[in-house]
């Protein structure tokens, strides 16, 4: 049978969610987890994967087990798991049920602190007293959605089949001492969000113009795009799946 399990995680102490060779990972600490709770070696395959630092509010694996899961299972893992990782819910599915491949549209949200506060220094990047060009910002972030081709954000050398993506919507706010990016697609390359941030951050410094950014996206190189912006300030919010993966067939 297989079971989704949802689950959130401060990702500041951890080589992303990914196993790693050797480096400390979500996926190694909750399939270590499972396997000890359910008395099994259990694998999962999670929806996908965050970089090293980076948070997520709402993630989704699957993992398969012969009989059903006890009752308090969620609670047991909650009191076995580390403090900075957090399980949900987890709940039957269908077998042929796929937390990567079934995935709709994930979105994440950059947090920008502009001005020193120490009690956001774990989930926002630090960009100090810049005179932010939100307009700008927004003006090129719109034009993230006329293109499907994000090669110029992709991390070199990672094993892609194809860096095409659907943008469904990239966007700006500011909320008194924050800046949130917000962006959704149906899938993101790796380093993806914060190549674009990290660019979109110097359109907003004055570095590059809105018409700089398109010739950005248009080169499909990554040397014309801006440094990654740091990994403590994304955060994974949320999956979306069809509704048919919640019932169980």
């Amino acid at each position: 049978m297989r079971y989704f399990i949802q689950f959130s995680y401060n990702g500041t102490h951890y080589y992303g969610y990914q196993r790693q060779p050797e480096q400390i990972s979500i996926q190694e600490i909750i399939e270590k987890s499972l396997s000890l709770l359910l008395n099994k070696e259990i694998k999962t395959i999670g929806a996908g994967r965050t970089d090293t630092g980076v948070h997520a509010k709402e993630m989704f694996a699957h993992f398969d087990y012969d009989d059903d899961i006890p009752k308090n299972l969620v609670k047991r893992l909650n009191s076995y798991l580390p403090s900075d990782i957090a399980i949900r819910n987890i709940f039957k599915v269908s077998n042929s049920a796929h937390a990567r491949f079934d995935a709709l549209k994930r979105t994440y949200k950059y947090y920008i602190s502009t001005y020193k506060n120490p009690f956001k220094q774990e989930f926002h990047a630090q960009f100090y007293y810049y005179d932010f060009r939100i307009d700008k910002m927004n003006e090129s972030a719109q034009l993230l959605l006329h293109y499907k081709d994000f090669t110029s954000f992709s991390k070199l050398h990672a094993d892609n089949k194809t860096n095409n993506c659907n943008i469904y919507k990239a966007f700006w706010e500011q909320k008194e001492e924050e800046l949130i990016f917000t962006i959704s697609a149906n899938r993101f390359l790796r380093n993806m969000v914060r190549a674009i941030v990290g660019t979109l951050i110097d359109v907003g410094r004055g570095k590059l113009d809105v018409e700089n950014f398109r010739q950005i996206i248009e080169k499909k190189d990554r040397k014309f795009a801006s440094t990654s912006a740091p990994a403590q300030g994304l955060t994974l919010v949320e999956i979306e799946y069809p509704e048919s993966i919640y019932h169980e067939k």
